[in-house]
């Protein structure tokens, strides 16, 4: 992990056009970084000069944009990207490499990979200079949000965190999405032995071996003990997948020595979104934005 403490120098351009529409004031950026590229869209709120900025990192075999909610075709953090932009926060959510439109095979997925690969967005933003780069702040969701934890334990100058039902013990939650014994298998197979797996909501993946071994090394409150700043943990009564709450949310803050508050929704993992946009623009955004716009 040393080549993630250290501080990186991101080089940067903009994706080529392409014919698929977005929102007036997003973009498409790649983030290249060695033999990386990071796929991202950058939402820069309209008329706001130097605004702050809300570095977005996504679930489980997600991506940028996150699940389409409601029965439409936008994405959960496309929304959200918007509310913020309405508040007069720029947003950057990005794809994971192996994960949307980034470079790299999804199968060589680690946490440690994401994280390296969220240190590397968050120090672009710090160089970017149509945003803020001394007002930052990080929103996970579900594995993004173990990974947004451990970016705020290696960038402890990020302003805000808002995390949504992060993993808190990735061996209990990978069990519960994969099976135990595919886990068990995962842990006991060579680092790059490729492993198919059930998915508790449907579908298959398949990863390496390497991605196992890194479950019982990742602890999202203990990294989140090294960051001083605000934080903010979402999560839903109804959880089944980051499970039980509101103690797996608790016990972030019980790490976490600052500004801190649990939010409690009606809620499952999904904040009910992928029915309903209901929660998502009734809670969840204002819970969020309110927390950003305080802090940043």
């Amino acid at each position: 992990m040393r080549n993630v403490m250290n501080k990186s120098v991101a080089i940067f351009a903009l994706a080529a056009v392409t014919t698929t529409p977005v929102l007036a004031a997003e973009q498409p950026v790649t983030i290249n970084l060695h033999n990386k590229e990071i796929a991202s869209i950058l939402n820069l709120p309209e008329g706001v000069e130097n605004p702050p900025v809300v570095l977005m990192m996504h679930g489980f075999t997600g991506s940028k944009n996150e699940f389409s909610i409601g029965g439409t075709e936008i994405g959960l953090y496309t929304f959200m990207a918007d509310k913020l932009a309405q508040a007069g926060i720029a947003s950057l959510r990005i794809d994971f490499t192996g994960s949307g439109e980034s470079s790299g095979s999804w199968e060589d997925t680690r946490f440690s990979g994401q994280i390296a690969d969220a240190v590397h967005a968050f120090d672009y933003l710090q160089t970017l200079p149509s945003v803020d780069g001394s007002r930052i702040g990080i929103l996970g969701y579900s594995q993004g949000g173990l990974v947004g934890s451990h970016l705020a334990a290696v960038r402890p100058e990020a302003n805000a965190v808002v995390l949504w039902a992060p993993v808190t013990n990735p061996v209990a939650t990978y069990s519960t999405i994969m099976g135990v014994d595919k886990v068990a298998e995962g842990l006991a197979t060579d680092a790059d032995q490729s492993i198919t797996a059930d998915l508790s909501w449907g579908g298959q993946t398949t990863l390496k071996g390497g991605f196992f071994h890194e479950l019982p090394l990742m602890s999202a409150a203990g990294a989140i003990a090294s960051y001083p700043g605000p934080l903010r943990v979402i999560v839903g009564s109804k959880e089944t997948i980051v499970a039980p709450q509101p103690i797996m949310g608790q016990q972030m803050l019980n790490y976490h020595k600052g500004a801190e508050d649990l939010v409690v929704l009606d809620s499952d993992h999904d904040f009910g979104a992928g029915a309903s946009v209901d929660l998502a623009e009734r809670e969840l955004a204002p819970k969020t934005v309110e927390w950003f716009e305080a802090n940043l």
